[in-house]
């Protein structure tokens, strides 16, 4: 186990359950139980990859560390700070140092606005005192870091193909200098071509940047690759967990074995 000097995120007892409210009085008749007392960390530095099948509970799970969804209990330390607790204006702070990608792209990006004032509203939210010809530098370099040309900075979200448009969102989110990475199936909607170059450069963007990744998805052989420990989550719990070596080469939970045999071999 890594010393807790060495644990950048901490989720103790995380439950998110979801009201489901009928009659005429609207009267709550029963819950969704979508993340049922999970608990796990996240060693600076490393990928954790957070594996199950569609519905297990994943997204729900990284998006309520960011605080896009409300927890209903439970305690999410971040540096041993709970962020968990926290209202949105004492979180924002905060927010830089997590950021999301998400898994389409094209949906999380504004299409009526260019990718360069996408990318440079984060300046203009965190960074206040950073002046106009700052930013479009900051972009430049960001355009360039994730492997695309400054150039397209002018140009907007439908005028890129897929993978493009991933990239974009990748240097969106690093445009505020994060700690932390939350990659919600950045790689699921992607030709198999282009998912390698953007888990490529996710690799080396967190070699160079130091950063620590959450790498949520469903795809074995992407999570095995990319990842140094692994969760398997069902019906919204953990119901495995080590090294990613371990887990996806010596399963030993029936469910983690059904889902390699599910996997198609050639």
């Amino acid at each position: 186990m890594p010393s807790d000097s060495s644990i950048l995120l901490e989720v103790k007892n995380l439950k998110v359950y979801f009201p489901i409210f009928k009659g005429i009085l609207h009267r709550q008749h029963s819950e969704i139980r979508a993340v049922d007392d999970v608990s796990f960390t996240i060693p600076q530095g490393t990928t954790v990859g957070l594996l199950g099948e569609s519905g297990s509970g994943k997204t729900t799970i990284g998006r309520t560390l960011v605080k896009l969804i409300k927890q209903t209990s439970g305690i999410i330390l971040y540096k041993g700070q709970n962020i968990g607790a926290m209202n949105e204006s004492i979180f924002h702070p905060w927010r830089k140092k997590i950021q999301m990608v998400f898994q389409d792209p094209h949906s999380s990006l504004n299409p009526k606005l260019t990718i360069g004032s996408m990318i440079a509203e984060a300046f203009e939210i965190h960074f206040v005192k950073m002046s106009r010809s700052e930013r479009q530098e900051r972009v430049a370099h960001l355009l360039v870091k994730v492997g695309l040309n400054p150039e397209m900075m002018q140009r907007y979200p439908h005028e890129f193909s897929g993978g493009q448009r991933q990239r974009i969102s990748i240097a969106r989110a690093l445009a505020v200098e994060p700690e932390l990475l939350i990659c919600d199936e950045p790689v699921s909607a992607l030709d198999v071509s282009v998912q390698a170059q953007i888990i490529n450069l996710l690799q080396d963007l967190q070699e160079e940047l130091g950063l620590t990744m959450l790498f949520i998805g469903h795809d074995l052989a992407v999570i095995k690759h990319i990842s140094d420990s692994v969760l398997v989550l069902h019906h919204g719990k953990i119901v495995e967990s080590g090294s990613a070596h371990h887990v996806l080469e010596h399963p030993e939970h029936p469910y983690t074995q059904t889902l390699l045999a599910a996997v198609p071999t050639i």
